[in-house]
């Protein structure tokens, strides 16, 4: 199914029932009064998150989405039945926009997690209800307030605990399908990536992690050249990044560092936060250099980069050191999980 990570609806809640203005009229029983009942509350619209899916595409032929009304309440002091809520799933990490304010109405990062976008409409009263004292045959009665109305963008955003960043053809792909069972599409140029792809990574019993690979960033991504621009917003939701670098481009012309730096700029531009978010120096294909001459490149990019954080070396083709970048990365989520525990458990 093809990945789809934004979408409008419009939703429309259930209008409540109108109440009824009826008398009892029985044989023997004169004067018998106002018996008009009360109508029923409309349905409500909710968006709940559900992690069985994984893109907005449902959402592509489908637009609108309403709940039931009311009924109207009836003679002999029956209410009228309360309209069914819809419940509309949609997958874990959406963002949800009233589309005509653009005001934020809920973010659904937890499944089963609800947000209501729609209210159903208020009951109408029955006349039974105005009776008194000095209106002993009410005639009155109230109609149902109408339900509500929104139209809604919905924005999908991963989630993931690490984001693959890189050039296109940098080998984020071909990462992501050594170290889980993801499968995206791999080959020989650039933007061969046209969607995120989500990949579980297994290290042990009972320990894993999600990797989310995104299409790659080009520079003056942040002004809406290449692709990765509209996917960069995935990777808000990680908890760090693996940088990938070709370290041996096909063009001998480009030189690693530099795509490094652009990347870097274009993170700034599209979101001062992400590129204050931690990243991991990951050189990939370093099948493609001699084994005496790997440190000595990689010393001398972290020196022209002045790079100050964690660096690995791997080739994703051939698997060789991916397990060492693995392992490297669940003993760090496990801190930070742990970390974010013991702060929510301070608030």
């Amino acid at each position: 199914m093809k990945f789809v990570d934004e979408a409008r609806i419009r939703v429309q809640a259930g209008n409540g029932g109108d109440g009824c203005a009826s008398f009892r009229r029985e044989r023997c029983i004169p004067l018998g009064g106002p018996d008009g009942g009360d109508g029923g509350d409309g349905g409500s619209v909710y968006l709940v998150a559900d992690d069985g899916f994984n893109t907005l595409a449902d959402f592509r032929n489908r637009k609108t989405y309403k709940a039931e009304r009311g009924t109207d309440g009836m003679s002999r002091n029956k209410t009228g039945s309360s309209g069914s809520d819809n419940m509309i799933p949609v997958p874990v990490g959406t963002l949800v926009f009233d589309d005509d304010t653009d005001e934020e109405i809920g973010d659904l990062v937890r499944s089963g997690q609800r947000i209501k976008v729609a209210r159903g409409g208020f009951h109408g009263i029955g006349n039974t209800r105005y009776k008194s004292s000095t209106n002993r045959s009410p005639r009155q009665f109230k109609k149902g307030t109408q339900g509500e109305a929104r139209d809604l963008r919905l924005e999908l955003k991963l989630l993931a605990d690490v984001g693959l960043l890189g050039f296109p053809n940098a080998g984020k792909s071909s990462l992501i399908r050594k170290i889980s069972s993801a499968r995206p599409r791999v080959a020989d140029y650039p933007f061969t990536t046209l969607h995120p792809n989500l990949g579980v990574v297994s290290v042990g019993e009972h320990s894993s992690f999600v990797v989310a690979d995104i299409p790659g960033v080009i520079e003056g991504a942040a002004e809406g050249a290449g692709l990765g621009i509209q996917f960069l917003k995935h990777l808000s939701r990680t908890r760090f990044l693996w940088h990938l670098v070709d370290i041996a481009p096909l063009d001998q012309s480009v030189k690693p560092a530099d795509q490094v730096k652009k990347i870097a700029a274009e993170l700034v531009k599209f979101s001062p936060e992400l590129a204050m978010r931690e990243r991991w120096l990951v050189i990939n294909k370093t099948d493609l250099l001699p084994t005496d001459e790997i440190e000595s490149v990689r010393d001398a990019l972290v020196d022209e980069l002045q790079w100050d954080g964690p660096v690995f070396t791997l080739s994703a083709v051939t698997g060789q050191g991916t397990d060492v970048l693995v392992a490297a990365a669940m003993e760090a989520l496990t801190v930070i999980k742990a970390d974010e525990l013991e702060a929510a458990s301070s608030e």
